[in-house]
């Protein structure tokens, strides 16, 4: 081999080393820029569904083909090597947030960090409106259309009891795909548990014999006012009176039992109608909740305030006027309710 054939051979590896180094460099460099671009949030495609079976070439192929990133699948296997996610990506529905950028993104989706969908089980709903609610939740998986109460009951382990007040107000948190059963089982578990916490440490001499006269008269509370000072009050006027055997006459129990007759107005007629849940003529608790509760109606069943009050009357401002005597009673409902207001 001729000096001359060595020193071009030389030449020439120099040359594919110093290619070898550039392209490498360039390379690196891209990586970077791919590693420091934030992906877009394009209007419409603000999340995304990895689903089961497909792999990172398929997602990137969806983000290409929407916009997200320009970056082919090359670069999101680099990166998913790099962070040791590459084949442990979880399936599920994950979010695109504003700023993010890919190793954000890959990160998420390897711990299993899906979105979760909020539902919240308001104060006073009655079961109705809970099933209402429900069924325009996104996501969700809808099971409840096919079950009555009954049935829904028995799918939760709690035959033969009412729906009810039995799932406790609060928010849940859901991932797509779970049922509206999930949903309410949890919610029910969460009732049951503040309902055996919150039972045990009840005052002493209440007129209640279970902890589910407790959610009763707690769902009454919770239809009466919705002024936190107001509700261990109105609870203490209602002890008092089942204590007295005094007849409750509460406004919500007859609405309840009214049921899609109520348009907005209780007459005297529907005061003496009789339904289970009438008690303006039935003594004593009505058979069921007539709400789902909050902690704070509970608190107030179990802890209600001390005083002579026996009756109470709403002033037209979301809070109550309170009196001793029915002859008290009589002024404040001709002053509040029929406007007959003497100094």
């Amino acid at each position: 081999m001729s000096k001359i054939f060595r020193r071009r051979l030389a030449g020439l590896l120099v040359l594919v080393v110093v290619a070898a180094v550039a392209v490498s460099w360039l390379g690196w460099r891209s990586y970077q820029r791919f590693l420091a671009t934030p992906l877009a949030v394009v209007k419409g495609y603000d999340r995304f569904d990895l689903i089961r079976g497909h792999g990172l070439n398929d997602l990137v192929a969806e983000w290409r083909q929407h916009g997200v990133t320009t970056y082919g699948p090359l670069y999101w296997r680099f990166a998913a090597r790099q962070l040791q996610v590459q084949g442990r990506l979880h399936a599920g529905e994950y979010a695109l947030d504003p700023g993010m950028r890919p190793a954000q993104l890959l990160e998420r989706m390897g711990k299993g960090r899906v979105m979760q969908h909020p539902f919240t089980l308001v104060d006073g709903w009655n079961m109705l409106q809970v099933r209402k609610a429900l069924a325009s939740a996104p996501e969700l998986t809808h099971q409840l259309p096919q079950l009555d109460d009954a049935a829904l009951m028995k799918a939760l382990g709690q035959s033969g009891v009412a729906p009810e007040g039995q799932f406790l107000s609060d928010t849940y948190a859901y991932v797509k795909g779970d049922s509206d059963v999930s949903v309410l089982q949890r919610a029910l578990q969460a009732q049951q548990h503040l309902l055996a916490a919150d039972w045990a440490a009840r005052a002493p001499g209440l007129p209640l014999e279970t902890p589910y006269q407790a959610l009763i008269l707690a769902s009454i509370v919770e239809k009466e006012t919705a002024q936190p000072d107001e509700r261990p009050r109105i609870a203490g006027v209602f002890i008092r009176r089942l204590q007295l055997h005094m007849l409750l006459e509460t406004d919500p129990t007859v609405i309840y039992g009214m049921g899609e007759r109520y348009a907005g107005v209780i007459h005297k007629a529907d005061l003496q109608m009789d339904t289970p849940f009438n008690t303006y003529i039935h003594p004593g608790l009505p058979p069921t909740p007539i709400a789902m509760i909050g902690r704070p109606a509970l608190q107030a069943a179990l802890h209600p305030a001390d005083g002579d009050e026996l009756y109470f009357v709403a002033r037209g401002d979301g809070h109550h006027v309170f009196a001793r005597t029915l002859q008290e009673h009589n002024r404040n409902v001709a002053c509040y309710q029929l406007k007959h207001c003497h100094d």
